[in-house]
């Protein structure tokens, strides 16, 4: 179990390399419990391969990676999976929920693959959907809702397991700037209630804001952001 000093994220002289081209090449990075992180860098600088790597989604070909101390570059695929349920929520900029299912089931599934028992699993949801203001809308089909609405579901899927750490992909890259708004208030406000990290791919000005901190990827490595957004 993590104590409040284990890092949320730790990764050490992390090295991926697609077909021979190295995309992260002796990464360090170290995100605290409750910490706000935005990961900025151009188009093709491997943000996405990062999130990929702390999450277990991509194995490493050197390096350690560690969430809330587990040595995540250490476990097979069944095992990370087990981790991702356990601890990782995602937001995505595309939102990916599953058309087939109404909102609360939506923000149900990572309960249910968890094994809680649907009807708990369906309350949970419930709940979670009023806290992002959704609580009406919990019958509507994905199809039904507003990009802004389909984004809080994600929102809301991503935190209702109380997971220690948030993974964001461009999650406001589909939104205009009132909508994006409102919901990087929300991400930051549910993140802090939850004391998850939040570790977040953006080139918008306006989502980096919300980080305490910033940190940038390019052929130098990752390091502190003196640039801003790119």
């Amino acid at each position: 179990m993590s104590t409040p000093t284990t890092p949320a994220v730790e990764l050490t002289d992390v090295c991926k390399a697609f077909g021979g081209r190295v995309v992260l090449n002796g990464v360090c990075m170290r995100v605290a419990p409750g910490e706000r992180v935005a990961l900025l860098g151009e188009s093709g600088s491997g943000k996405s391969t990062l999130l990929n790597v702390i999450a277990g989604l991509e194995p490493v070909d050197a390096g350690t990676v560690r969430v809330s101390g587990t040595m995540v570059s250490a476990l097979d695929a069944d095992q990370a999976a087990l981790l991702r349920r356990a601890s990782i929520g995602f937001v995505f900029q595309a939102f990916h929920l599953l058309p087939h299912l109404d909102a609360v089931r939506n923000v149900a599934v990572p309960l249910l693959l968890s094994g809680i028992a649907a009807g708990a699993a369906l309350e949970q949801a419930a709940a979670m959907l009023e806290r992002v203001g959704l609580g009406g809308r919990a019958d509507a089909w994905p199809r039904q809702l507003s990009g802004g609405e389909q984004q809080r579901v994600a929102l809301a899927r991503a935190l209702v397991h109380r997971p220690s750490l948030v993974l964001a992909d461009e999650p406001t890259g589909n939104l205009d700037p009132v909508t994006a708004a409102q919901a990087l208030a929300l991400i930051a406000s549910l993140v802090d209630a939850s004391g998850a990290a939040l570790v977040m791919v953006t080139h918008s000005a306006q989502a980096a804001a919300i980080a305490h901190r910033r940190l940038r990827l390019d052929a130098r490595g990752l390091h502190a952001d003196d640039e801003g957004p790119a």
